[in-house]
């Protein structure tokens, strides 16, 4: 009865493979049951295998149990379906600057090497003054010499929260590649209310510039990334300022029209985001639609645009996907060269580890994507 208990549990786990989570607790379960799902497959195996030894329920369970794996598996294969066009596909949406990616874009066993790249030590750098409030920023130098172009990473958590520290092993990847990276705090909502996150961006830029030969930075090679909420200040800074130093623009599961978003909120078992817009904006869409309009990208794509690389979760139950479909379909009818990843099983903060089925793919096409803009 334990055994088949326990594989109970565990089936019900697996659906989160394929199904969205319901609620806000099951939302961290499913990075977990989707980014390593290795360790659920293995869990799995071992209570099959029990089950030659036991009589009760043996069939039920081991048939559940089987059906579990393959949920459980269904990442991978889904991984490995996108791996096999992902280059071609790159290679079509961008121009072909620099020399291919030789690495494969996804590899099962390297799902089991951790959550991400070796730290870098960073300096802490204060790049303006806010009234009585220091901004800084997490410089990670390139640990390839020369000058070398800069990728400004955007924490997200809401506009409400979060800080320079958020998911720090994509910085230490991209400094051993040979990028330096800065890694931004801004001002924070509710007591900070759009655009004053965007003028923090664009400060940062000016600081990196102004100490661009101290830091050994290319001022003409700048490029933003931004997750979540971080991904929408990313996206409206390179979309409302045409600023050539600008090279390109990444943004990971983003909100892009926050009209859309008011419109069809997300469920209230996983949180509250017509609250979270209002903060952020500072007031509510039925009484200041303009605010909501002013603070969606998709309202200032134009074909001076700097290319833009999607990634983007089908399953993203806080972010909806529909957000990166509306924002690609826009880039499109401008004429912007962009690519949208779709992850087909993953749900905001796929990136959570960069080994996992959905953290393989994205780094690949970061990496791929500043090679083209940056022409390293």
């Amino acid at each position: 009865m334990l055994r088949f208990t326990a594989i109970l549990f565990f089936f019900l786990l697996s659906l989160l493979s394929v199904f969205k989570a319901p609620t806000n607790l099951l939302w961290y379960v499913e990075i977990l049951v989707t980014e390593f799902p290795w360790v659920f497959l293995l869990i799995e195996i071992v209570l099959l295998i029990w089950g030659f030894k036991t009589q009760r329920f043996q069939t039920a369970g081991s048939l559940i149990a089987l059906i579990s794996i393959l949920l459980y598996l269904s990442p991978v294969i889904k991984a490995y379906r996108i791996a096999g066009n992902l280059k071609s596909e790159l290679v079509k949406s961008f121009p072909v600057n620099a020399p291919q990616n030789d690495k494969k874009p996804f590899q099962f066993f390297k799902m089991m090497g951790g959550i991400g790249a070796k730290s870098i030590p960073f300096k802490k750098l204060i790049y303006t003054l806010e009234g009585q409030q220091p901004l800084s920023l997490d410089f990670y130098p390139s640990q390839k010499k020369g000058v070398k172009p800069c990728v400004i990473v955007v924490h997200g958590g809401s506009w409400a929260g979060g800080d320079s520290r958020q998911l720090p092993e994509l910085n230490s990847y991209l400094s051993k590649k040979g990028y330096h990276v800065a890694s931004i705090n801004y001002r924070l909502a509710p007591r900070h209310v759009s655009p004053a996150q965007v003028t923090d961006i664009r400060t940062a830029i000016e600081f990196l510039r102004l100490k661009a030969a101290e830091l050994n930075i290319d001022s003409n090679n700048f490029v933003l990334l931004g997750r979540s909420a971080g991904g929408q200040l990313v996206l409206a800074t390179a979309y409302t300022e045409y600023d050539p130093s600008i090279k390109g623009v990444i943004s990971f599961y983003g909100p892009a029209d926050l009209v859309w978003g008011a419109q069809n909120p997300a469920s209230l078992w996983v949180f509250d985001s017509n609250k979270i817009l209002e903060d952020f904006l500072g007031g509510t869409y039925t009484k200041s639609p303009q605010i909501y309009a002013a603070g969606s990208p998709i309202n200032f794509v134009t074909a001076q645009a700097p290319p833009t690389l999607l990634l983007h979760g089908q399953n993203d139950v806080l972010v909806a996907y529909e957000h990166s479909i509306r924002l690609q379909e826009k880039l499109a009818q401008k004429g912007v060269p962009h690519f949208l990843l779709t992850l087909p099983w993953a749900t905001h903060g796929f990136d959570y580890t960069l080994n996992g089925p959905g953290g393989q793919l994205s780094t690949y096409c970061v990496e791929q994507f500043l090679k083209n803009v940056t022409s390293q």
